[in-house]
Parts: C-alpha cells; sequence; structure tokens
C-alpha cells in the first residue's frame, strides 16, 4: 500500500479493464440496445483500492457487475492477472470465483436468512470442495470484530453494521486477490460506516487484498482510497490520487460532485451552497474530456 497511497501505482496491474463496452437490448423492433458503459479503461494494482464515484446511472456498478460477470461484455477486456475473463462461461466463471469476490450495498438482502452465519461462511468452501471447520468460522469472525461464538447464531439477529461485517468475512473466506465493495456503507449510519471503512483498511494491511470501492460519496471514497475514478454517462471522466481528485479535481463534473457534499458546519454548508451555485452558472452544465492525473 506504500506506494499508491501517494498516486503512484504498482508495478504490473491486478485488474486491467481496456475500452470495456457493456449494452442491454432494447424493446421495440429495430431499437438500438442501450449503452451502459462506454470505451472504460481502468487498473486496479496488487494492495490497492481504486474508488470509483459517481451519481445514480453513471455505469459504475455496471463496471463492477461486468467484472464479476453479471454484465454483458459487448466489447473491450477485462484482464484478471494478464488473462482474460470477459468472455468466461459460468463454470469457468465459478472456478476463478476464488480470487474475485463482492461485497453488496444491502447487508439485509445480500444473506440468507434461513441459514446460520457458520453455514453462510462454510457454504463457498464446500461449494470448492474444500473442507470447512468450526476454527476457520472462528478465524473469520476474529478478523472481521465479531464474537467468536456468533457462528451459531441467525444474520436477522444481527444489527446492519454487524451483517455487513459478516458479508465482508463472507467475501474473504476464499482469500480473494480483489474484492468489489458495492455502497458497502451506504446502507449504514455515519458512526457505523466510518468503523467498516477502518475494517476495510485494515484487512487490506493484513491480507493485501485490493478493492474497487464503488460509491456515490467523494467523503467517504476520500478516506478509503488511494486513486480515485470519477464516471459520468459510462465514461471515465476524471483519474488520479484520492488527495487530488478531491481536493484539486480537474473536470466540471467532479467540480460540482465535490460542491455537492454536505458538510457538518452550517456557515460552511451555506458558503458551499453558494460556491456551488457559481461554478453551475461558470460551466453552463457543458461537459469537458477525460483528464488524468499526474503522479
Amino acid at each position: 500500500m506504500s506506494d499508491s497511497v501517494n498516486g503512484t501505482a504498482p508495478d504490473a496491474p491486478l485488474l486491467s479493464v481496456q475500452d470495456l463496452h457493456v449494452s442491454y437490448p432494447t424493446s421495440g423492433f429495430r431499437s438500438p440496445p442501450a449503452k451502459i458503459l462506454n470505451g472504460v479503461s481502468l487498473d486496479i494494482c496488487r494492495h490497492e483500492t481504486v474508488g470509483l464515484v459517481g451519481e445514480s446511472g453513471s455505469g459504475k456498478t455496471t463496471l463492477g457487475r461486468a467484472l464479476l460477470g453479471l454484465a454483458p461484455v459487448t466489447g473491450g477486456r477485462v484482464l484478471f492477472e494478464g488473462r482474460d475473463i470477459s468472455a468466461l462461461s459460468r463454470a469457468d466463471r465459478r472456478r476463478g470465483a476464488k480470487d474475485l469476490q463482492v461485497v453488496f450495498q444491502d447487508p439485509y438482502s445480500s444473506l440468507n436468512p434461513a441459514m446460520t452465519i457458520e453455514d453462510i461462511l462454510t457454504e463457498p468452501l464446500l461449494a470448492g470442495g474444500e473442507k470447512a471447520g468450526r476454527d476457520v468460522v472462528r478465524r473469520l469472525l476474529e478478523q472481521v470484530h465479531l464474537p467468536r461464538d456468533a457462528g451459531r447464531r441467525l444474520a436477522r439477529e444481527f444489527s446492519g453494521g454487524q451483517r455487513q461485517r459478516i458479508a465482508i468475512a463472507r467475501a474473504l473466506v476464499l482469500g480473494p486477490k480483489l474484492i468489489v465493495c458495492d455502497e458497502p456503507t451506504s446502507a449504514l449510519d455515519m458512526s457505523t460506516q466510518a468503523k467498516i471503512l477502518t475494517l476495510l483498511r485494515e484487512i487490506q494491511e493484513t491480507t493485501g487484498v485490493a478493492y474497487l470501492f464503488i460509491t456515490h460519496d467523494l467523503a467517504v471514497v476520500r478516506v478509503i482510497s488511494h486513486r480515485i475514478a470519477v464516471m459520468l454517462h459510462g465514461e471515465i471522466v476524471e483519474l488520479g490520487s484520492a488527495a487530488q481528485v478531491t481536493e484539486e479535481p480537474r473536470h466540471a463534473y467532479t467540480q460540482r460532485l465535490l460542491m455537492a457534499a454536505p458538510v457538518a458546519d452550517p456557515a460552511a454548508q451555506r458558503a458551499r451552497r453558494a460556491e456551488r451555485r457559481r461554478l453551475l452558472e461558470r460551466q453552463g452544465e457543458r461537459h469537458g474530456e477525460v483528464v488524468e492525473a499526474s503522479s
């Protein structure tokens, strides 16, 4: 994590998205497909967190789903450790699931309510033909700071923050190299968000796992990320270190996102709103070209 903290990425990317396109068919005779991603390129290096930020409908969740094989790739490539995984069959995807895992947004719907936590955590191991004992469950629960005896309980007995910790433990059980975090804190209150972000950083320090952290919140993405990519209308419009993107954004859309983020101080919030109005007047709602920060 040392190099990329300062905005410089380690050498060989773990994952490389190259000119990725995702389109969905539309209803109607000869209707053109709906383009969701339009030529997205992005690298994620080992031990690195890349934040992907944008408003609803920008395409950021679709990018995460495309990496996981849950959205149709209609152009470009997704390379994982140099291997093109964008056109793999479902069977090949399952065999490669060990290295690429996901934490979903909603901790209430992402866990099976009929299964104990022990069953939830051991299911990925058993599906892969590996042995899974209570010692593995206890180790995972300790890793996410839950009681060792939590494995005997059901998901409904836990709070939202605790359920998200369980979801993180499930993502970790196979020892992945990259975890796609799709808005993992947006359903949580502020104090619980901070604890989950701290936990994710701690896990990265101890395991070396890389993250693609998808969110609409620039304040959150600044805390967790080494680099930030800003997405608008299915394209990445700005990419740079977390400090550069959140302190000196170069693209008009990123500047608007930053000005729209709330602050705790009422006087500062009023000043920010006034500055945002002035910014919108100057920009006139126009969009610029892709900007990449130098190292």
